[in-house]
């Protein structure tokens, strides 16, 4: 069974929260892919999303967007970031996430590219400028074929409807966005946003939820958490990571963080 159903199984069933977090392959240093994962799971972190640095970032707030420079500048690639993930594949227990553009995907090819992920240990994929049209009739297919989970992504101003027709043909989780805007830490969120969290938790649908953007402390992870079942954690971690350049230091700074 795929790593990211298997892991929100055992959520659902001791209903312990999950904490996912976000980093950029390639930053701080070209090789430190390897060893940031490695230390994110003997921490305790559930789930990590692995960014492929992209040279025109739509959703990305500043903080991520100068770590993807920073990683090209490295000579982070497709390539180097596969094969740096095969290197410790058999060491890596967690799911790991490919977060990335569409372009970066399509230069590949989306079978090559599904089939280089699953060989690199990746158990699913989160394409946030990919058409949920094209998403059915060209990518779920390939996916499918490979085991892999495609993750749509939800905001505010997505309608019940489409919300309904997401969780019918995805599979893994749905990950919230906490607001329609783009990536950035916050001090905390607003009744507009508890609301919607609320909102999308009523529904009861099928799949589990994680909400990310904004989240950086005690206030902004318990309300994620209160709604969903766990919180992804990006700009915080990458600006503490950057700033670090030890993922250690920056892992207890974050949760030094998370506690106030």
């Amino acid at each position: 069974m795929n790593k990211i159903n298997q892991l929100f199984i055992r959520q659902r069933e001791s209903g312990r929260r999950l904490l996912s977090l976000y980093f950029c392959a390639g930053c701080p240093t070209l090789e430190s892919t390897g060893e940031v994962i490695k230390t994110l799971q003997r921490r305790g972190i559930d789930m990590i999303e692995v960014g492929m640095p992209f040279s025109d970032p739509l959703a990305d707030g500043p903080v991520i967007q100068s770590a993807g420079t920073v990683a090209l500048k490295n000579g982070m690639t497709t390539k180097k970031l596969f094969e740096q993930l095969c290197a410790i594949k058999n060491e890596v227990h967690i799911p790991l996430v490919w977060m990335g553009y569409l372009n970066v995907v399509m230069h590949r090819g989306y079978n090559a590219f599904f089939k280089d992920c699953v060989d690199a240990g990746i158990s699913g994929v989160i394409i946030p400028d990919l058409p949920f049209k094209d998403y059915l009739e060209e990518v779920k297919p390939i996916a499918d074929k490979y085991d892999l989970r495609v993750i749509m992504m939800i905001t505010p101003e997505t309608s019940e409807e489409r919300i309904r027709f997401i969780d019918d043909h995805t599979d893994g989780f749905i990950y919230m966005v906490s607001s329609a805007s783009i990536t950035g830490a916050q001090s905390s969120f607003g009744d507009s946003k508890l609301e919607y969290f609320k909102r999308i938790d009523d529904m009861n649908l099928r799949n589990s939820r994680m909400i990310g953007f904004g989240i950086s402390n005690k206030q902004t992870l318990e309300s994620a958490c209160q709604h969903a079942a766990g919180a992804i954690i990006g700009s915080k971690f990458v600006s503490l990571l950057n700033e670090t350049g030890n993922a250690d230091q920056a892992l207890d700074l974050l949760f030094d963080a998370l506690k106030k």
